[in-house]
């Protein structure tokens, strides 16, 4: 895509309605194997990772008008400023605030030259661990279960089964687990984008789709707890003609690039948030749709799939990095649209601050058959 035409996108100005927030975060906690240290939660911080003109990493805080970005101390990354801030025993907002430098920095100008990087990273890409939850949004259901039809009428598919369990289990009243969601594997940190950088669907692929979803970001401390350190825009992106064929192949559906960003938002999510997933092409929408999240439009709370994420030893490895995706209710692909290279994703959040903007590329597979070689 020209440059110039990017840029213009990505400072399209946007016309936001109004919203009003619940700025509670309603989740029953579960006690014992899932102890997120909710002390890390406080609200309105907007944290971001970026490039600085030097090309050297860097952590900053954005202001509360979007316009500047300030310098978080001397971090290179998220995850140093969030180890520092749990051997400081202080929530990762008290510790950004108080190591925070004046903003000097412009946001729209990070924005507009694609500086910015995903929101949370591992040193070691490896060792983020890239995941989600499907069927949670009471919207989704519908959608999922036409791809999936293959009963008769009066039988439940597979997709609505599961539905129905988190519809009737999917938030436990007390500190009992509730119903098993869904849940994919996508990949490790190599495969996020940040706001701006592109989604390369591979060669084999049938289709490349975005899912604009709510992201949990998670660190494992040295006691092996998780700790959440907030909430991010994230688009999942997936294979919706592959996951069509069969839903047997959801896994390989899912084996896709992902973005997340801008912005970290700590604190509380909001019961209830308004959004909306858009595709620009050359600059002009081809397709819009609006969107709700936040636990009043899930059949499962936020506490219950962080549980079922975590019951596993596997991931509360000391030192991991987690990124879960928590499902979406609205694709394009269910309304027939086919995106194509140079298309942009655009998922707009505000809640969650500024929009994730995400242009479609398409990869050379870089395998072939017979690939495998004898040692």
């Amino acid at each position: 895509m020209n440059q110039g035409v990017f840029a213009d996108i990505f400072l399209f100005p946007l016309i936001v309605p109004t919203h009003t927030y619940i700025d509670e975060y309603s989740s029953v906690p579960i006690s014992g194997l899932l102890a997120i240290d909710s002390k890390l939660i406080m609200p309105g911080l907007r944290l971001i990772q970026f490039s600085t003109e030097n090309g050297q990493p860097g952590v900053g805080w954005v202001s509360p008008d979007g316009k500047s970005v300030g310098r978080v101390g001397a971090f290179a990354s998220m995850y140093e400023l969030a180890h520092a801030a749990i051997a400081a025993g202080e929530s990762l907002e008290t510790h950004a605030t108080r190591l925070a430098n004046a903003g000097g920095i412009s946001y729209p100008d990070l924005l507009a030259e694609r500086r910015l990087l995903p929101p949370l990273t591992h040193p070691d890409p490896a060792r983020c661990l890239v995941s989600g939850t499907g069927l949670t949004h009471l919207g989704s259901a519908a959608a999922r279960d036409g791809m999936h039809k293959k009963l008769a009428a009066e039988t439940l598919s597979d997709s609505m089964q599961m539905f129905k369990w988190g519809v009737e289990g999917g938030r436990p009243a007390d500190s009992a687990p509730g119903a098993q969601p869904e849940w994919f594997y996508k990949g490790d940190g190599a495969i996020v984008s940040g706001c701006g950088g592109e989604l390369s669907s591979p060669g084999f692929a049938l289709d490349g789709g975005e899912e604009p979803e709510i992201v949990g970001l998670y660190i494992i401390d040295a006691a092996g707890v998780p700790r959440r350190l907030g909430f991010a825009i994230g688009n999942e992106f997936s294979d919706h003609l592959t996951e069509r064929k069969n839903y047997l192949y959801l896994a390989h559906s899912k084996l896709r690039p992902c973005a997340v960003g801008p912005e970290l938002r700590t604190g509380a999510l909001p019961v209830h948030l308004e959004g909306a997933s858009r595709i620009r092409r050359g600059g002009q929408v081809i397709w819009e749709k609006p969107f709700v999240t936040g636990e009043d439009n899930m059949c499962h709370s936020l506490a219950n799939l962080e549980y079922h994420h975590f019951k596993y030893p596997a991931h509360r490895r000391p030192g991991d990095v987690h990124l879960h995706f928590f499902g979406t209710s609205t694709i394009s692909f269910a309304d027939g649209i086919r995106p194509e290279p140079g298309d942009v994703f655009e998922v707009d959040l505000p809640a969650l601050g500024a929009p994730l903007r995400n242009p479609l590329a398409l990869a050379s597979d870089g395998y072939a058959m017979n690939g495998v070689r004898a040692l």
